[in-house]
């Protein structure tokens, strides 16, 4: 049977500098294929070019006729007023499995999470032949992820995902394909999982490190003879003057294609002697009647590596928010060393897509210090892979990785005792990735982590404390550990949750209609209520409002009146659940 898409001797350019050129790319029957390059190799263009969105510069696809292909895109965006049953149909099974409960909701109103989650349901309810998946991980929590694994595992369409989840790549993908200008094919692909990728790129990176060694030597050879003069010249035909010539312009070729550039990250930290930093006594965390997390003891000392794990609302950021001291235990202690310097990555922060990257790199002037030392803009940008020339774009125009890499930029620029960073990895590629996993590798502070990166976590942290979003805490020594512990979990008869009042016999109050459709829906309310509040106090740490006493007070109320809403919703949440 002839693969369902077949593209030849496909281009694309933008600007001076091709993403790729004279490319090869086909999918079969029952393919995985995983597709991964560093950011700009082009990897959205080649999806948007196999399913026909855009057109390349040279080449030929050809789509098999009465294929069904669905495209999940990077952002996950809705109409106004489209809900989750108008856009994915008649599928309630699909839906179900998804974890969607109120198919009424306004799509466009979904957490970016549950965004990602519906346009992937949108693309399976066309029973595609062959589904493309543009970074399907970015906003999805781990159980997200799992669904989506298990989703491609069981799937029997083809697929093409474009992901930097290694662990995602290793789990589902039968063949690799990296889009690099490195390779002669302009790609290597190869069969089998994300490890035996890694096994054949080192192979083959190896074998090309050997021509490139004996290709310098040759054309060496070639270039010491051509200076020996005209007597020397006269002894080599014509046609052997031009063989070194072409061996000149092959290695120029060859060493133009193997230049990579990788991010430089090192994070500074202080020079504190003392080891205990921040220490956990008891500690507890509450919002209206449910408990978050409960009887939390642990020491934070410099050079621990703390991975944080949990479903959605489990409490993770809660949990960094409580050791950076921006918000108070409901009980226990939090104690912390005197002048402890804490640096915060916040997921939610947001870049004005009107400043320049010049600004953003550098707010006050042409220069940044880091670790003493004075450095021009230029060449602080060009640590995180920026030309000169990008420093006057703005903000908005960076893609997504281009952003991660500015604030990471940012967060360098502060010297640290503990880092906490809440979601570090989006839209990061795996070189970056593992150049950031070798600094945090090295940092010699203390670090707590949260992130859906599971191969990230495995790889730093030393210790994995899961929350299970009922008040449980427990302590892991790695992901796999917290994954088998949820499982047992899930398979008990009877859950331990958060104490409640007690009723007496016979009081149980039956649950109506309304309540139980009150029931299914109040868990996505919930988490749109936190989203408000975090948006509120956002806002509410704005300087053109922070300098505006009206609007000042008008958005501490705002902010006060957004909190009384979750407290009332987690309390009915109870009430819901006692019935």
């Amino acid at each position: 049977m002839p693969p369902i898409i077949n593209a030849q001797g496909i281009s694309k350019q933008f600007g001076p500098v091709p993403l790729f050129r004279d490319i090869a790319f086909t999918v079969s029957e029952g393919d995985r294929i995983g597709l991964i390059g560093p950011n700009g190799s082009g990897k959205s263009t080649l999806l948007a070019i196999l399913a026909g969105q855009m057109t390349p510069d040279s080449g030929e696809v050809s789509i098999r006729r009465h294929t069904r292909l669905s495209l999940v895109a990077q952002v996950s965006e809705f109409a106004h007023g489209q809900t989750v049953r108008s856009i994915a149909g008649d599928s309630p099974e699909i839906l179900g499995r998804a974890g969607f409960t109120d198919l009424d909701a306004e799509a466009a109103s979904l957490s970016g999470g549950w965004r990602k989650r519906l346009a992937i349901v949108e693309g399976l309810v066309w029973q595609p032949d062959i589904l493309l998946l543009d970074e399907p991980t970015n906003h999805l929590d781990l159980a997200g992820i799992k669904w989506l694994e298990a989703v491609l595992q069981s799937a029997s369409f083809a697929c093409v995902i474009v992901s930097h989840d290694r662990y995602l790549l290793e789990n589902v993908a039968t063949e690799v394909v990296e889009l690099h200008r490195a390779y002669s094919d302009g790609l290597l692909r190869v069969k089998g999982s994300y490890a035996t990728f890694l096994e054949a790129k080192e192979a083959f990176l190896h074998a090309q490190e050997k021509h490139q060694d004996a290709l310098e030597n040759r054309v060496h050879a070639e270039i010491e003879w051509l200076r020996r003069g005209a007597k020397a010249r006269r002894s080599k035909s014509r046609a052997q003057i031009g063989k070194a010539q072409e061996l000149i312009g092959e290695l120029a070729d060859l060493n133009a294609r193997t230049r990579t550039s990788t991010a430089s990250i090192e994070f500074s930290v202080t020079d504190r002697k003392t080891k205990q930093l921040i220490e956990m006594n008891n500690v507890g965390y509450a919002v209206g009647n449910r408990t978050l997390f409960d009887h939390l003891d642990f020491p934070v000392k410099s050079g621990a590596r703390l991975g944080l794990v949990g479903p959605n609302g489990s409490g993770k950021t809660t949990l960094l928010r409580l050791l950076l001291g921006e918000i108070q235990p409901t009980r226990g202690e939090i104690r912390r060393a005197e002048h402890l310097r804490i640096v915060y990555f916040d997921q939610t922060r947001k870049l004005d897509p009107e400043v320049t990257l010049r600004r953003a790199l550098a707010p006050d002037s042409d220069s940044v210090v880091y670790q003493d030392r004075v450095i021009h803009v230029a060449s602080w940008a060009s640590r995180f892979l920026f030309s000169a020339d990008d420093l006057e774009r703005p903000v908005g125009k960076l893609s997504g990785g281009e952003r991660a890499r500015v604030l990471i930029a940012q967060l360098m620029l502060q010297a640290a005792d503990v880092l906490l960073l809440d979601e570090p990895t989006n839209d990061l590629d795996i070189p970056t990735l593992e150049v950031l996993e070798e600094s945090l590798l090295e940092y010699r502070g203390a670090l707590v982590l949260v992130t859906h990166d599971r191969y990230m976590m495995d790889r730093v942290s030393t210790v994995v404390i899961g929350l299970d979003g009922f008040g449980k805490v427990e302590r892991f020594a790695d992901y796999s550990q917290w994954d088998e512990w949820q499982l047992q979990q899930r398979a008990e008869p009877a859950r331990a949750v958060t104490p409640r009042p007690m009723r007496s016999p016979g009081s149980k109050k039956k649950m109506s209609y309304l309540d139980a459709r009150e029931h299914a829906t109040i868990e996505q309310r919930i988490a749109d209520a936190e989203a408000d509040v975090q948006a509120k106090r956002i806002a509410l740490e704005d300087s053109a409002i922070m300098s505006n006493g009206p609007a000042l007070q008008a958005a501490a109320t705002a902010l006060e009146a957004a909190q009384k809403a979750v407290d009332r919703l987690y309390a009915r949440w109870a009430e819901l659940e006692e019935m």
